[in-house]
């Protein structure tokens, strides 16, 4: 995989203060479906409790990852689904301690009226590309 390119501020666009406009890479995509704050015995983490679901849900997100032999340093780009866009900072903190603020990936968040289940705040789901 070519090191990936971020290009946080492309000519004419407003910098991007959480996230880079533009992440490009050459490798083999990985799409990592939308995470939930499950345990591995399929049990809510964190009821009610923003930032117990955003740690989690990194976690689910690093194991899918590892899976397909990749890892957050392959992530170009990530989507937020959220209850409340007041979880945008409780997943921010999550999403910094597996990537560091000069690695950040593309990024969308969404507010959405509910998730497949009530009691979940957010899912995240990454694309991400690895060496051929």
């Amino acid at each position: 995989m070519t090191e990936p390119t971020r290009i946080p501020a492309p000519d004419g666009v407003a910098p991007a203060t959480q996230y880079s406009h533009v992440v490009s890479a050459t490798g083999r995509f990985v799409a990592v479906s939308g995470q939930h704050a499950l345990d591995e015995h399929g049990k809510l983490v964190g009821e009610g409790d923003a930032a117990a679901q955003a740690r989690q849900v990194f976690e689910n997100l690093g194991r899918c990852l590892a899976a397909a032999g990749a890892g957050f340093e392959h992530v170009v780009k990530l989507t937020y689904f959220v209850t409340d866009t007041a979880h945008l900072p409780a997943i921010r903190a999550a999403r910094a301690a597996h990537i560091p603020d000069d690695r950040l990936p593309a990024s969308s968040a969404v507010q959405v009226a509910a998730l497949v289940a009530p009691e979940f705040l957010m899912e995240v789901e990454a694309l991400a590309v690895v060496g051929e």
